[in-house]
């Protein structure tokens, strides 16, 4: 029978020790798994548990309310998978936090960020000087001004690259300053700037709907923002992780996505080598 846990921050991560630490086997004879996300949407991944019920997995959702506390929780085995993440930020992550321990063991979708705004509904309104909200994780702000370069609003040095930063930029026409803040307070800035650039998931559970609501949103084709599903590296072959990549990969789990977001959340399912292989 699914579960999930109520969202945790990096302080509550220790109270799922014991409560969901590692695989096991369930009073019902269901091989237990315990997975990470952020955000407090799981009906995509109530959708896999029930499929994964009837392959004899027991999957429990345990839902953070920010982008450090899966990988940290994953990495120290407190979870057995984590799917909330793009490759680019988690290997960025990895690197920061020094996790060797943890790999990609499938792709998900790709989530595309959005440039939203309270106040003017397109790019030619935004004033001269307007303040702009972007998430500050290396990777999402890096993103972000992608973003604003493809939009035109400002121009990045070619290397930049997938981190760049405002040091980056060589053109900024109407002078906009830039605004970082943790992802998940992009949303509540909304009232207070011009415009705020926010992850998918963090903009669905504001209410907002990553397909209409947008000003202006990237392209849904960049191969470093495919979202996947990590393990540990010792048991990324593991049988039942296994099964539940293949099941969230399935045609009929596409169509649900699809549905579910109405065209949000892109099914884009890779290998591992051609997912790792972003760069």
């Amino acid at each position: 029978m699914k579960k999930t846990t109520a969202i945790l921050s990096a302080a509550s991560v220790a109270l799922l020790l014991g409560a969901c630490s590692e695989e096991g086997s369930s009073a019902e004879g269901l091989t237990e798994v315990t997975l990470g996300i952020s955000g407090s949407d799981t009906t995509i991944w109530d959708y896999i548990a029930d499929k994964a019920e009837e392959e004899g997995i027991d999957l429990e959702i345990v839902t953070f309310s920010d982008y450090v506390a899966p990988n940290i929780a994953l990495a120290e085995g407190e979870l057995d998978l984590n799917a909330f993440q793009t490759i680019s930020y988690f290997e960025a992550f990895k690197e920061e936090h020094g996790l060797d321990n943890i790999v990609p063991i499938g792709s998900t979708v790709i989530a595309p960020m959005g440039l939203y705004s309270e106040k003017y509904e397109s790019l030619e309104e935004l004033p001269e000087g307007a303040q702009i909200a972007v998430p500050n994780e290396a990777t999402n702000m890096g993103r972000a001004l992608l973003l604003l370069d493809e939009a035109g609003l400002i121009t990045l040095s070619e290397d930049a690259g997938l981190t760049g930063t405002v040091d980056h930029i060589t053109e900024n026409p109407k002078n906009i300053e830039i605004v970082p803040m943790v992802a998940g307070h992009t949303p509540r800035a909304l009232p207070d700037v011009a415009a705020s650039i926010i992850n998918n998931g963090i903009a669905v559970d504001a209410g907002l709907n990553p397909t209409e609501d947008p000003i202006a949103r990237e392209s849904d084709t960049a191969k470093p923002y495919i979202n996947l599903i990590a393990a540990r590296e010792d048991e990324a072959d593991n049988e039942a992780f296994q099964t539940i990549v293949d099941l969230y990969q399935q045609e009929d789990t596409a169509e649900f996505i699809v549905e579910h977001t109405e065209g949000a959340q892109i099914p884009t399912f890779v290998s591992v080598e051609e997912l790792q292989d972003y760069k």
